[in-house]
């Protein structure tokens, strides 16, 4: 397969997933505050580890929620 092919096929891809999952990111870094804050783990105050690994938590939640759905 021609490489410029294959650039533009990465390209397709990226531009189709990307938008998706930079949504269910920022939407499950506020789970993970959310969610967070009720199991009395903190709250987000601020950009420090712990909201840090919330935001994490929350968006790989998500991530994996969207992907559950979305095989149905």
């Amino acid at each position: 397969m021609d490489k410029s092919l294959k650039q533009l096929q990465l390209i397709s891809i990226l531009i189709h997933w990307m938008p998706n999952a930079i949504l269910i990111g920022i939407a499950g870094a506020f789970v993970g505050g959310f969610i967070g804050s009720l199991l009395g783990l903190g709250t987000v105050t601020g950009f420090n580890i712990g909201s840090f690994l919330l935001a994490i938590g929350g968006a790989l939640l998500l991530l994996v929620l969207y992907r559950v759905i979305k095989k149905k």
